[in-house]
């Protein structure tokens, strides 16, 4: 209350104490999070240092003799092992036949996996007709058939396809029928009290609320896409990163056998940052937890 506006008759004294008060106003702090004033270790900087450490690690075992050249060897080997193969176009020649061998398996186990767990989770004829098959051979191991698929596609590209393929097919199956499937039965109910067709409500709701189960099929089947491939490989290969394993495993090569591993673990590290961009460009309108 300022002085202007006191009531009619105020004493003076409290007019007083009424503008001293209204002149001292109290000086605010603003909070800050305790988390935001402790000084904190840049995120890239974290996430690096545990493998620099590892491999500083290494690379201090093998120059004590700890860990012989001959069981595994030195970081700075494999570097130089690395160049030499890129220097000679062997390593690049490879890559681009894993490459291509990956897509091809993971675009028609894509296909596959999504169309099934479409039929099966939109429709109750199509889960009795298709769930049941897919919940059986889900549990035979994949890489048991690759003899099958020798038998059956020769011993050319199609069988190691094959076997990609039914090891992304499972995976992306699983997580989108799970996805359809956990749709929120009264956003279903919200959609139809709007006049939603039943068109409108797969494209509008059940579909977006499956799309984070199908990011995460998706993760999932390209970690056993290049699993797979390191099996197909192991199999009558005349190129790719295991034809190169295959190789130096003969010769007794653990540095080319580590740089074929390096390469594998690259490859996935690159797929899993390209489905979490795609997560968080995808999923923009769904806010998760994100750690603190």
């Amino acid at each position: 209350m300022s002085i202007s506006h006191a009531p009619p008759g105020t004493p003076k004294s409290d007019i007083s104490s009424i503008s001293k008060y209204a002149h001292a106003a109290p000086e605010l702090e603003p909070l800050v999070p305790s988390s935001a004033r402790r000084t904190r270790v840049p995120r890239w900087l974290r996430r690096t240092s545990g493998p620099l450490l590892l491999l500083a690690l290494w690379q201090l075992l093998s120059s004590t003799g700890v860990l012989p050249s001959g069981v595994l060897a030195s970081p700075g080997r494999i570097a130089q092992v690395a160049g030499d193969l890129v220097a000679d176009g062997s390593l690049p020649s490879a890559m681009g036949t894993s490459l291509r061998r990956v897509a091809a398996g993971l675009l028609l186990g894509t296909v596959i996996g999504t169309g099934l767990a479409l039929v099966s989770g939109l429709f109750r004829i199509g889960e009795d007709l298709v769930d049941a098959p897919v919940q059986m051979l889900r549990t035979v191991p994949f890489v048991g058939l690759i003899p099958l698929f020798i038998i059956w596609f020769g011993i050319g590209e199609a069988p190691k396809v094959a076997i990609i393929t039914l090891g992304v097919t499972f995976p992306l199956y699983l997580n989108v029928y799970a996805g359809i499937r956990g749709v929120d039965a009264q956003l279903i109910e919200a959609g139809e009290s709007l006049g939603l067709s039943r068109w409108g409500l797969v494209r509008h709701v059940v579909l977006p609320g499956a799309l984070p189960g199908a990011m995460t099929g998706l993760r999932y089947s390209l970690g056993i896409a290049w699993l797979a491939l390191v099996f197909a490989e192991q199999v009558n290969a005349d190129a790719g990163i295991g034809f190169l394993m295959v190789q130096a495993r003969d010769f007794l090569r653990t540095d080319v056998i580590v740089v074929c591993l390096i390469v594998y673990a690259f490859f996935g590290l690159l797929a899993d940052f390209i489905v979490r961009s795609l997560e968080r460009l995808l999923l923009q309108w769904r806010p998760t937890f994100t750690g603190r």
